[in-house]
């Protein structure tokens, strides 16, 4: 992890020169000329994507339209999971998607249910089925669309008119505009344009006594921001920039050099990005550095665990800093979101790594391998999970470890955004006109490339179960067009192979492989990224350690017991369900251990695991890597039981013994897998010693 000095040095740097090395390999028309760069120039302007405006800074990288990606592969087959989960089927169990009295779908904006959980689980649900192209699904989403867009007053406001205190608040707004702005991209419709116009011209008009003070959306601003700029980038609209300015102003002050406007794990998830969303407007170095000083300054207290994440079970509390603290499944996928967007902000490969940390080793961990149920709080080290109040260890009191698709009011609707937007970010426009493949998964892309050539890049890979990204050009004709391809910062020595030759020269870890070439039918490209188990050593809690290859970070396979719950009785006490709601169709879930779990770890004294055997198994029938019974990797590792280690008074996974942890104990074959694989986990490990 890099040191917050240097990162904020990298930040402030961040439009600096960039070229590192050449190389040049032939191909079957012309060279092909290989660069490894910090990320791509931002002189040239993109012919066909929206960027960023002027006088807006240059992005690195520019989204897609949605439906471009087609995900394949593991991701797919989460993808739909989710369709036919938790998410496809929420209509049928939440009593805020019930639309009888949904004042959303209420062209007065009148009714019973009217807050955040109907556009939280709609910006996941309509992406879902805008890339899966599910004719059930988009017809579900047009009818909250439609409705929405019905309900824009004379004045521009919309929605549900919630009032704190006598002032609207605008937090479920926030989350509505995103759900607008996905269906702009995908469908075009030509309403969505001047009902955000007419809305933020409602917001520049509202005082600045009644905008943006109540505590969601103070903290939260951050997100209306981003729909400026994201209106702004397609009118031009001079007043939408003074509207950002006010936005900025009124929002929770996150550039504090010491410390944050609050310590919930959301808000910091979500938030921190604020200054940086800023910083294209104001260009000022502060404003970035203060995302990136945000990001460490919780983690260098709270997050010293694997996974990517941070301790904070609701919100980050002194002394609570052990790996049996939780963060919440809305902070995941907040924090996924987060990282996708910086990427696009900064080029910064850093956040693309972080993205990859949580979504292979935190985010899958919080949901049943069929993803129809899921859970409040998810930890680096859990060995209980059940609907027993866990309080104080955790800090809320009630049922909030535990799988359930009635319960986690928030989390129940938030986590549909986590792979749809994930699979969106696979791959992105470039300002010279290329294309960038940032976040590696199987998929195709289709996009308009060169002079406006479209063409398609198919990319097979396992990826990150295994070493080897291949990406195969289809076009119809030869076109010019550089390719950036991301080392991550894990990845020393990755290798570059243009069909079939290697490229001379290393790409060393961070920054993008610029691969520019007259592309044909048919060339492919393929990336080598050699794994092999490192150590990672968490000083600051107790000289615990964590297994990592490549970007999976890997956790003791502990044999789980799933003991099914009705998930009426179980559920958190603010949850509602609709009456025909069926618990036999969607249970809860008590997770019970029923094999040992305190395990300290027996180190080569030199720390060096390189050597540790790395067991790959058969791909997965169902293409559904994330469950120990299909994990295609192990690693072989020796370890010691720590008999004091144990459940704790709160029943949570006991406080990590001080490392080297002194035992009598025999030594014993371990077996690790991905965390992101285990529902429950031990992923950061004491260290042994024999007395």
């Amino acid at each position: 992890m890099r040191s917050v000095k240097k990162m904020i040095k990298l930040a402030a740097g961040i439009m600096a020169c960039q070229s590192l090395f050449l190389s040049v390999a032939s191909a079957q028309k012309g060279p092909v000329i290989v660069t490894q760069v910090n990320f791509p120039e931002t002189h040239a302007e993109n012919g066909f994507y929206p960027g960023n405006k002027a006088p807006l800074a240059p992005m690195h990288f520019i989204k897609l339209p949605i439906g471009s990606i087609q995900p394949g592969g593991w991701l797919k087959k989460y993808l739909e999971l989710q369709r036919d989960g938790l998410t496809g089927h929420l209509g049928e169990i939440s009593a805020w998607l019930e639309k009888n009295d949904n004042a959303w779908l209420d062209k007065e904006g009148k009714g019973g249910h009217g807050w955040e959980e109907v556009p939280y689980w709609l910006k996941g649900y309509g992406d879902l089925a805008y890339i899966l192209k599910d004719p059930v699904m988009l017809k579900e989403t047009m009818v909250w669309i439609e409705a929405v867009l019905k309900t824009q007053r004379p004045d521009g406001f919309f929605g549900p008119l919630n009032l704190n205190n006598g002032k609207p608040d605008l937090w479920p707004n926030m989350i509505m505009l995103w759900c607008l702005q996905s269906y702009y991209d995908y469908s075009k419709d030509n309403r969505v344009i001047p009902f955000m116009t007419k809305y933020f011209d409602w917001e520049l008009n509202l005082p600045d006594s009644m905008f943006l003070k109540d505590y969601w959306e103070n903290s939260r601003g951050g997100d209306n921001l981003y729909s400026v700029y994201w209106l702004y980038n397609r009118t031009g609209d001079a007043g939408l920039l003074k509207l950002a300015e006010k936005i900025h102003r009124n929002t929770a002050n996150w550039r504090q050099p010491d410390n944050l406007p609050n310590w919930h794990n959301v808000n910091i998830a979500q938030s921190f990005r604020e200054p940086a969303t800023y910083f294209m407007q104001s260009k000022d170095s502060g404003d970035l550095n203060a995302t990136y000083r945000d990001f460490y300054l919780v983690r260098n207290i709270y997050g010293q665990v694997p996974g990517g994440m941070f301790g904070a079970d609701e919100n980050a509390r002194p002394g609570y800093t052990d790996p049996h603290q939780a963060v919440e499944t809305c902070g995941m996928v907040e924090q996924m979101a987060s990282d996708e967007m910086l990427i696009r902000f900064t080029g910064d490969p850093f956040w693309a790594d972080n993205c990859e940390n949580v979504a292979f080793n935190t985010y899958p961990a919080a949901v049943m391998p069929d993803f129809k149920s899921l859970r409040y709080l998810t930890a680096p080290n859990m060995v209980i999970s059940d609907d027993k109040n866990h309080s104080p260890g955790i800090q809320n009191s009630g049922p909030f470890l535990m799988m359930n698709p009635f319960s986690s009011r928030c989390c129940q609707h938030n986590h549909a955004q986590g792979w749809p937007y994930y699979a969106e970010n696979l791959w992105m426009a470039t300002p010279d006109n290329g294309i960038a493949a940032v976040l590696y998964s199987q998929s195709e892309v289709q996009a308009k490339v060169g002079r406006g050539t479209t063409v398609t890049l198919k990319e097979q890979t396992n990826y990150p179960f295994e070493q080897e990204v291949r990406f195969t050009v289809v076009t119809a004709k030869t076109v010019s067009f550089p390719v950036y391809l991301r080392i991550p910062g894990w990845c020393e020595h990755a290798e570059l192979f243009v069909n079939g030759q290697k490229v001379s020269g290393a790409l060393h870890a961070g920054g993008y492989a610029k691969v520019v070439g007259s592309w044909k039918n048919g060339d492919q490209i393929k990336l080598k990224l050699p794994m092999k188990p490192t150590l990672k050593k968490w000083a600051e809690n107790k000289n615990s350690v964590s297994v990592d290859l490549g970007p999976l970070s890997f956790s003791l396979k502990i044999k789980e017991e799933f003991v099914k719950q009705d998930s009426r009785k179980t559920a958190i006490g603010d949850s509602h369900w609709q009456a025909d709601a069926d618990p036999t169709k969607w249970p809860a879930y008590n997770i019970f251990p029923a094999s040992a779990w305190n395990y300290g770890l027996v180190l080569p004294k030199d720390g060096d695991i390189s050597n540790w055997v790395v067991k790959y198994k058969a791909w997965p029938k169902d293409s559904m890597p994330f469950t120990p019974g299909s994990v295609p990797i192990e690693i072989e590792a020796k370890g010691r039981k720590i008999p004091g280690w144990t459940i704790d008074k709160n029943e949570l996974c006991g406080v990590l013994p001080q490392s080297p942890v002194l035992v009598s104990t025999p030594e014993e074959p371990l077996t690790l897998i991905p965390m992101g694989a285990t529902r429950l986990r031990i992923s950061s490990f004491p260290v042994v010693e024999t007395k």
